[in-house]
């Protein structure tokens, strides 16, 4: 047994080390300009850091078409710590990650007394490429935190199967409320929990306090327990679809998420045995072939039908092939998201396939010498391919241009990746090719909104106002919800000196979202420009308040005031703007004598 520990150990560090060499060069990886800027980098709420007025913030929120407290807490807490340092955001994804490795590993060698199967399921889980996008992607931290707490939530469910203490339980349940409040993708927990009942803990064979002979007992016991993961599960899964829906998620007709959900099992099956050509974003296919459908459901019926028959004789491959057709139900498509598929979507899934691998390919060979000689060296040769090609897929997330380059190079009519592609060229101010770019997106897909705002952009930069009311028109048209293509056009209208309908503008932006910084100082300007000086400093003031760091509304507070003849108040916010790294305003109100 002592043995035993020490190769534990052993093992831990391993996978520790195997990890942070997989994934290490992520430390040196920019944001992106695909959620991160929406989650961490352009979020006020996040950069002010957590205070109560944030805290009420995240608990409140349908942002991002979810409701996740504590990711957006974890965020607060990384800029507090970090700031705009993308280095520090990207190594705590990694630790998380390497935490819930950690705790899978523990779980699975406390429960089964086979260290070599456990430490093999827990490498593969750590090393796949397709963990690359939940770690290496800073907005995804709700997939890392959701794991962490979801791994822990299981290793100490393992103590309560030893020994049913009612801490045990409720540390249990705390953390699945935990991860539920990270991301909803831990929702199928109470049915994982009832699968791993069976195996490897071998719950529902034991003699379970009930009448005798009534297995009946067994199984109500077993469930009755549940019940409040299950009511968990519950709450969680309908604040995530009524966040779906709040934020205008796009609606797909129920028969092409049936057949994107068949395709898409099969799909990432492919993808766990053949990690290759993966992308940040896979376009939607709103057409299948008859062929994919029919050979992808015989792939999974098949499959079914093996682990179903040998369901008593080798209980792991049913768990981990149920564990997997179970877990990605939530993110099959079936229910409607934003996304069809993505690679992050496997992070738990992708769990039941390693386990089929990590003990159904030592049974079929029984002999010790040839798993000594063969299938240890093999396994090993394996995770090493597996963690260079994680160490390359990281480097594809270096910065957004890198990104979506690979993403297009990969994929077909992907229209988000050269919507993508165009906003980090613009970024660079390579206008003509972003425009290049937005033009696809629009070719491909003639109902994206986003492409036409940037686009409209484009045109505002260039004095094309005409071109970019239009663009913005038929954005709104598309997607009337969207704050950012009101706060655009009503900027055109106020370089056109149209100010009433830009006011109109800024104000249903406001509206629409508010927080919206920019739409608050773009009124204020607005209101500046009509002579309506208490309403365009009341307007500055909140965007202060949105932004105290920033001098920008300081300036524009302080010369409203002096325009009023209210000089103290206007000094008072020309010293704001100084301490902020601007003076101009101070100084020339310093010759004037307005301030000492």
């Amino acid at each position: 047994m002592r043995g035993y520990k020490n190769y534990s150990w052993i093992i831990i560090i391993c996978l520790i080390a195997a990890a942070l060499a997989a994934f290490g060069r992520i430390a040196g990886n920019e944001f992106i300009n695909f959620d991160d800027n929406i989650y961490i980098t352009a979020n006020n709420h996040i950069k002010a850091g957590i205070n109560l007025e944030n805290i009420k913030w995240a608990f409140s929120t349908f942002a991002s078409s979810n409701w996740h407290p504590l990711t957006w807490l974890s965020h607060m807490l990384d800029w507090s710590l970090f700031g705009a340092n993308a280095s520090g955001h990207h190594l705590i994804n990694l630790f998380l990650h390497i935490g819930a490795v950690l705790f899978l590993f523990l779980f699975l060698n406390k429960t089964t007394n086979n260290i070599w199967p456990s430490a093999f399921a827990a490498a593969l889980f750590a090393l796949h490429p397709l963990r690359v996008e939940s770690v290496a992607w800073a907005a995804e931290r709700k997939d890392v935190l959701s794991m962490f707490f979801g791994m822990a939530s299981i290793y100490v469910y393992a103590f309560y199967a030893e020994s049913s203490k009612l801490s045990r339980y409720l540390l249990c349940l705390t953390l699945f409320a935990l991860s539920l409040m990270a991301k909803s993708m831990l929702v199928t927990l109470p049915f994982i929990l009832l699968l791993l009942d069976y195996w490897p803990l071998k719950r529902w064979q034991k003699d379970i306090p009930a009448p005798p002979g009534n297995s009946t007992g067994i199984t109500g016991r077993l469930l009755w327990e549940k019940v409040p993961f299950i009511i968990l599960t519950i709450v969680s899964s309908i604040m995530t679809v009524w966040a779906q829906y709040q934020d205008g998620s796009a609606y797909m007709p129920f028969p092409s998420r049936l057949f994107n959900a068949i395709i898409s099992y099969a799909s990432y099956l492919r993808k766990i045995f053949l990690p290759v050509d993966l992308a940040v974003f896979y376009p939607f296919q709103y057409s299948f072939s008859i062929w994919q459908v029919l050979i992808s459901c015989l792939i999974l019926i098949g499959i079914t039908f093996v682990v179903i028959h040998f369901f008593r004789k080798l209980p792991f491959l049913f768990v981990g092939w149920f564990w997997y057709l179970g877990t990605l139900i939530p993110v099959s498509g079936l229910v409607p998201v934003n996304v069809p598929m993505a690679d992050h979507f496997t992070y738990l899934p992708s769990i039941g396939i390693a386990v089929m691998l990590a003990w159904g390919i030592p049974y079929w060979i029984r002999s010790e010498n040839i798993r000594k000689k063969i299938l240890f060296p093999a396994a090993t040769a394996a995770l090493a391919v597996l963690a260079v090609l994680t160490w390359q897929q990281c480097g594809y997330w270096k910065n957004s241009i890198e990104l979506f380059s690979h993403a297009l190079h990969v994929t077909h009519n992907n229209y988000l990746a050269h919507n993508n592609m165009g906003c980090a060229l613009a970024d660079e101010g390579k206008i003509n090719e972003a425009l290049d770019h937005y033009n696809e997106a629009i070719r491909i897909l003639p109902s994206y909104a986003n492409a036409y705002n940037n686009r409209g952009n484009i045109y505002t930069g260039r004095g094309q106002y005409q071109r970019a009311l239009e663009d913005f028109n038929e954005s709104i048209r598309l997607k009337p919800a969207y704050a950012s293509t009101y706060n655009n056009r009503g900027n055109v209208y106020a370089q056109l000196g149209q100010y009433q309908p830009a006011i109109e503008d800024f104000s249903k932006a406001i509206s629409l979202q508010e927080d919206c910084f920019e739409a608050y100082c773009n009124r204020g300007r607005a209101y500046g420009k009509m002579g309506q000086y208490q309403l365009a400093i009341e307007n500055y003031n909140k965007a202060i308040t949105l932004k105290p760091d920033d001098a920008y509304p300081y300036i524009n507070v302080g010369i409203f005031y002096f325009k009023q003849g209210n000089d103290k108040p206007g000094c008072y916010a020309a010293q704001k703007a100084c301490e902020l790294g601007s003076c101009k305003l101070l100084e020339l109100a310093k010759k004037k004598g307005s301030c000492r």
